[in-house]
């Protein structure tokens, strides 16, 4: 499957919706045993979904947005208790998307997502809601978008604050004649001031590359396969060292992939799934230790 949601619970790996070799988005829950390295069946989602973003807080699983075979992204919020293996409905979103990134920070889920009807992982137009959903409020605040204009971007949460990475550049509104361009263009949002900045060209990313995995393991923002100006997904990765501050190569996947899932467990960031030639079953993990 592809588009999928994935993320570690405890020494279980869980995989929520996605779409099949058919296009066709799937319910499906399944949990990954890594004692026993065997998959289960979980319960299913109420309604077949692509594109969900996820996060885990004191066990319980949080699904939000995605699309169905409608296509129109959805503004769902629910909640998965392992323990019940039941899911149960929250106060949707302010803006319907899929493909868009979530981090949890204290009792806040922060997710940068694309406005309805743009299509595409994180959609082809720039990211534009920012919004957040307080656990203990199950209230809605928004926040400022992302200042460049850049659609298949990844994001990953280090020390804090949130960075948003790469993408496909797009055309602004007053330059008709430019075609969208892949980037390695580097932003963060820092929650505690409230604001976006954007670093110096020093901290661009070393590869430009969209629809890539991107996490933080080791002491580092990495960034993993997706697609670039090369006729093929990438396979390459890097690491954006937050002690030294500058970007350094990684060892790259074994099998080159975009549109991928991926789920941080201890020492390691899972990369499921995805596009290869077509949908991919790989299962990969990258190992880092400490940077120094």
């Amino acid at each position: 499957r592809a588009g999928a949601a994935a993320l570690a619970l405890g020494k279980q790996i869980l995989v929520v919706g996605g779409v099949d070799a058919s296009q066709s988005p799937l319910a499906s829950v399944e949990v990954y045993n890594m004692d026993e390295g065997k998959w289960e069946k979980k319960a299913a989602l109420a309604q077949p979904s692509m594109g969900i973003s996820a996060v885990q807080r004191d066990g319980a699983v949080y699904a939000l947005g995605g699309m169905g075979a409608d296509t129109s992204p959805q503004a769902l919020v629910r909640v998965y208790e392992p323990a019940k293996d039941h899911w149960q409905p929250l106060p949707s979103m302010p803006t319907p998307c899929y493909g868009a990134s979530a981090f949890l920070q204290g009792t806040k889920i922060f997710i940068l997502a694309s406005p309805p009807g743009t299509g595409g992982r994180q959609g082809k137009l720039p990211v534009t809601a920012f919004e957040a959903f307080d656990l203990e409020t199950r209230s809605w605040t928004r926040y400022p978008s992302v200042p460049s204009r850049r659609a298949f971007a990844a994001c990953a949460m280090a020390d804090g604050v949130i960075f948003s990475l790469g993408g496909l550049q797009q055309p602004g509104p007053h330059n008709f004649y430019s075609r969208p361009h892949f980037v390695n263009t580097v932003e963060m949002f820092d929650p505690a001031q409230g604001a976006w900045s954007k670093p110096s060209r020093a901290v661009r990313m070393r590869e430009k590359r969209a629809d890539f995995v991107a996490g933080c393991l080791g002491g580092r923002v990495v960034a993993v396969g997706g697609l670039g100006n090369q006729s093929c997904p990438l396979a390459s990765a890097e690491g954006f060292s937050l002690s030294r501050k500058k970007w350094e190569p990684l060892p790259p996947m074994p099998t080159g992939r975009c549109s991928c899932s991926s789920c941080p467990a201890p020492s390691l960031l899972f990369v499921i799934g995805g596009v290869a030639q077509g949908p991919s079953g790989a299962v990969e993990a990258l190992c880092l230790r400490e940077a120094p």
